[in-house]
């Protein structure tokens, strides 16, 4: 069955997306584009072989699933268009600009049934995936504690090509929200429920309602705490990058890259370091190194859930949320 692939936004995630489901190798049809900026509509179309749309409506009568690609302010109404009529759903994250919104979103979906899938892709990164099972592994003893540091220049330049994510009425905040949302995703995946957060945020670029730099510390019920330092510079030939370092009473770790990279750690011996296809070789999930888009595919194309669903995403909203809070109180301990 070729699947019949819409798109609602042609920015470059769109285009990231596109290029991802040629790489799966999975029979699609890109069927239409819509978005307001006709030109950029024009311009993805003439990549893509897609009509251009005049509406999201018509993405959506055409297309067997879509992808929501758009500023984070717009995904709440097309998901419900998308729902609504039955169609399968790709949504960019985070999924809302707040957490009610995000709670809604899901509510949608969930009472549609709908197959949905959100952009939380570093669930399926190969480094992430054998960070995670070593800290399972017994050997590492007990898990004490995580620093995790995120750094990306300001996405308002370079070849993100756009401004939206400097307006807090699109974007709903900065990099917490915007980027983080991966960490923190990545930190409950990894070592369970967060529950507790204290936090900071600083504004040095002077972008109303955009932080770019936030330094939470999470305790988890396991009785780890971990840091994470999330940072938005303009330093534009760096490239978006992880840095985490994991210790156990027995384990030391640490993480380089997101998709690709390396991973060392060592155990009272020699330090080990495994990079590109040796990472994936060492991981037991078969979701590690997986493309998410060719799942997402398989998923409309065989009525099955797809992963991380809108359901799955909701966690890393509701901690979000309570790190905004904790940092608009000055730090202020909060528990949930």
């Amino acid at each position: 069955m070729t699947v019949r692939v819409g798109f609602l936004g042609a920015g470059a995630i769109a285009t990231y997306h596109s290029k991802s489901l040629r790489a799966s190798g999975e029979p699609v049809e890109r069927s239409l584009v819509f978005d307001p900026d006709r030109p950029r509509a024009e311009a993805f179309a003439s990549i893509t072989g897609c009509a251009i749309a005049d509406t999201a409506d018509e993405v959506i009568a055409g297309s067997d699933a879509v992808y929501v690609c758009t500023w984070t302010s717009e995904h709440e109404a097309l998901v419900k268009l998308a729902a609504d009529a039955g169609v399968a759903m790709f949504c960019e994250k985070p999924l809302g600009t707040n957490l009610a919104s995000a709670q809604r979103m899901v509510d949608l979906v969930e009472a549609s049934g709908v197959v949905n899938q959100v952009g939380l892709v570093l669930r399926r990164s190969p480094v992430f995936h054998l960070l995670k099972q070593l800290g399972e592994d017994p050997a590492s003893g007990e898990l004490i504690t995580v620093i995790f540091r995120d750094d990306q220049f300001l996405p308002i330049q370079g070849r993100y090509a756009s401004t939206w994510r400097a307006d807090v009425e699109k974007a709903g905040a900065g990099v917490l929200i915007e980027h983080s949302i991966h960490d923190v995703d990545l930190l409950e995946w990894m070592y369970g429920p967060i529950t507790s957060v204290s936090a900071t945020t600083r504004f040095l670029h002077g972008i109303e309602g955009i932080e770019d730099s936030a330094v939470a510390s999470y305790s988890f019920a396991s009785g780890l705490h971990a840091t994470l330092t999330s940072v938005w510079h303009d330093l534009l030939d760096r490239p978006s990058n992880r840095q985490v370092e994991v210790f156990g009473s027995t384990l030391w770790a640490q993480l380089n890259g997101e998709w690709a990279g390396n991973v060392s750690w060592s155990r009272n011996g020699p330090v080990e370091t495994r990079s590109g296809a040796d990472v994936a070789a060492e991981v037991h999930d078969p979701r590690a190194g997986e493309n998410p888009d060719g799942a997402f595919i398989r998923a409309v194309r065989d009525r099955t859930p797809a992963y991380p669903s809108m359901a799955d995403a909701l966690r890393a909203h509701v901690v979000v949320d309570a790190t905004y809070r904790s940092a608009a109180n000055g730090g202020e301990l909060i528990t949930f």
